[in-house]
């Protein structure tokens, strides 16, 4: 190739990487007013006497994962409703974790949770994250979700499981894989539903949100079949 050969195959890939880095910065700024767009007044919801009502599922042990995450909540779920689905179970039937996140995950609750129709909820306000959790708690049902933890000091991108409800004390209990159960208040919750919480999020995760390998404020919510 010749020097003005090498010139254009440079400029082209200049370009391209322009086009890139563009695309990113517009897809991270979309991110951005998605994220802000989910924080709605919560007032109503907060003073609404059905929803100051505390809810309650008894019976979700943590477990401390060995596998993903999400394959825990799943053993941790299949215990809960008398079932014996393992992380190992799952991690030997596919040869990996092919199926602890995202709609693969929802789509693995509806596999083997043939009693419940799971569905995955995403980018809800702040308002329908507390109503449709509470919901699914009053019918006696956890709830699977995404959010943002810390294990060792560090932040993850993490699964576990709402087991309980009291809006009017300020207090959301969580069955956390990490190994306990956690107990927070609703603001928290939602900052790190929404990922806010891990503030220094490396770029590629960011990235993994904004072009929807991720969400925000998502859980599955699993319903019984009557």
């Amino acid at each position: 190739m010749g020097r003005r050969g090498l010139r254009g195959a440079a400029i082209a890939i200049v370009a391209t990487a322009g086009v890139l880095v563009c695309v990113a910065v517009a897809a991270l700024a979309v991110l951005q007013a998605r994220t802000d767009s989910l924080h709605d007044d919560c007032t109503a919801v907060l003073n609404d006497a059905r929803y100051r009502a505390p809810v309650q599922v008894s019976g979700v042990e943590p477990i401390v994962q060995d596998v993903s995450c999400g394959y825990a909540v799943i053993e941790m779920f299949s215990s809960w409703d008398g079932g014996n689905v393992t992380e190992e179970s799952l991690y030997d039937e596919y040869g990996g974790v092919v199926t602890s996140t995202g709609s693969s995950f929802c789509d693995e609750m509806n596999k083997r949770f043939t009693g419940y129709r799971t569905t995955m909820r995403t980018y809800l306000t702040d308002s329908e994250l507390l109503t449709a959790v509470h919901d699914s708690l009053e019918a006696g049902v956890p709830v699977p979700f995404e959010w943002a933890a810390k294990h060792d000091g560090e932040w993850t991108l993490h699964y576990s499981i709402v087991t309980g409800m009291d809006l009017a004390g300020g207090r959301v209990t969580v069955a956390n894989p990490y190994g306990y159960t956690e107990v927070l208040p609703p603001d928290e919750l939602l900052s790190r539903t929404s990922f806010e919480a891990y503030a220094d999020m490396p770029l590629y995760l960011r990235l993994g949100f904004a072009f929807g390998v991720f969400e925000e404020n998502t859980v599955f919510i699993p319903e019984r079949i009557s």
